[in-house]
């Protein structure tokens, strides 16, 4: 009996281990964020909509004539509040947040509200970078404690645990470079910036152009690709 037990663990470790590699092979994004040989990955969109976006008439949207307003504000919440999480809509005009105060829930803005300071001190509590990076850790300390959270499968309790055990923040002088930057992708003649998400947690910043192609580009070498592709 006690044989056959073992052996069953065994196959069953075996096959953690295969489903583990498995995962991690297929995620676009792995568990610590973009290695060395993934400084940027693209993600082609709606073949019509690449083709055809030379020949679509560009518009102006509230957010570009905002932005000025709105960068110093967008660095402010995600620099001194928080916020680990934000998206930004050229076309929309819709600003998505998420805080670390209410992490499963995601905010929608305005642009204009978002411009507004007032608005900003009413809406986001402040608090300090390396405070909301220390309760991030905790949120995570605390979901692997729960019992709940035992009841996953073994091979996602293992990979979960690598991403909350060894993620670093996103440094704050990156966050302000890449928010200076957004201006020259959004000035891009023929295929420019639609939208931008940039996370603290993973390192990286997501864009999507008006050919509809994805670009998740790791935050780090940000610089490097604008200096590439600009």
């Amino acid at each position: 009996m006690t044989d056959q037990s073992n052996t069953e663990k065994s196959c069953n470790s075996e096959e953690d281990e295969r489903l583990e590699e498995l995962i991690l092979q297929e995620s676009i994004v792995s568990a610590a964020g973009l290695n060395s040989e993934q400084v940027l990955i693209g993600i082609k969109g709606d073949p019509s909509l690449r083709e055809s976006a030379p020949l679509r008439k560009r518009y102006d949207s509230k957010v570009d004539s905002l932005f000025d307003k709105l960068e110093p504000n967008l660095e402010d919440i995600m620099l001194n509040r928080g916020i680990y999480r934000i998206f930004v809509g050229f076309n929309s005009g819709e600003i998505r947040t998420n805080s670390v105060f209410d992490p499963l829930r995601q905010e929608i803005h305005d642009a204009e509200k978002i411009a507004d300071k007032d608005y900003i001190n009413r809406h986001f509590p402040q608090t300090k970078y390396d405070d909301k990076v220390a309760l991030m850790r905790e949120l995570y300390a605390a979901l692997r404690a729960s019992e709940h959270y035992k009841n996953i499968p073994g091979y996602w309790q293992k990979i979960l645990n690598r991403r909350s055990q060894n993620w670093k923040p996103l440094e704050p002088e990156n966050i302000a470079r890449i928010l200076t930057t957004v201006r020259r992708l959004r000035d891009i003649e023929e295929y420019y910036l639609r939208n931008i998400t940039i996370c603290i947690v993973q390192g990286i910043v997501r864009m999507q152009f008006n050919c509809d192609g994805t670009q998740i580009i790791d935050a780090h070498n940000f610089k490097h690709f604008l200096e590439e592709n600009i």
